[in-house]
Order: structure tokens, then sequence, then C-alpha cells
């Protein structure tokens, strides 16, 4: 008996990242010893965290956007940082298909 394979019907999806800046400024809370939060505009923009040595910032995403000397220099950098709208489709079913084979 000869088992005949359904046709492939491709199936294409499209998103963009579209990166916005914001004219509205950052709104900052501690939210523990070593971790300030940061908003914009009610949404979370990104978080700095210390080790007592350096500042790590990190953007919306968890993305890492460099490490800096002092809170005041790690609250700059985030404040530059373009604010991305959508992470792309192809991204985030990579990252999600990736995880549950693992």
């Amino acid at each position: 008996m000869r088992v005949r394979a359904r046709p492939h019907k491709a199936m294409s999806i499209t998103m963009n990242t579209t990166i916005t800046h914001s004219s509205t400024t950052l709104t900052w809370k501690q939210a523990d010893d070593n971790v300030h939060v940061a908003t914009r505009d009610g949404e979370f923009a990104g978080f700095v965290e210390s080790d007592g040595t350096a500042h790590v910032v990190r953007d919306n995403h968890g993305a890492e956007r460099g490490t800096f000397a002092n809170l005041a220099e790690a609250r700059c950098a985030l404040e530059g940082t373009p604010r991305r709208a959508t992470r792309p489709i192809r991204q985030t079913l990579r990252r999600h298909l990736s995880r549950a084979r693992s």
C-alpha cells in the first residue's frame, strides 16, 4: 500500500521591525537596591542593574545595551535607545522553537 503525501502549501508571514524615537523622556523608579527601571509613556522601556562595580543597561526586550561606570551614564544610554515597536515574527518564532527543542 502506498501512502500519498498531501501537497505542500507554502505559508509566508511578513512583519517588519519599526523603530521609533519618542520625544517623551523616561521616568525612572528604583525597584531594588541595585535595579532602576525606566518607563516611557507608561510602558516598560528598560532597566539598569548594578553589581557594585558597573551598571548594565538592558532595553525593553532585555537586550544588553552596554556597561557603564556610573548610573548617570547608564541612564543616558537608555534615553538615546530607539524604541522597537515590534519584533520580527521570524525572530520570535525561531526563539520559541529553539527553546521548545531544548
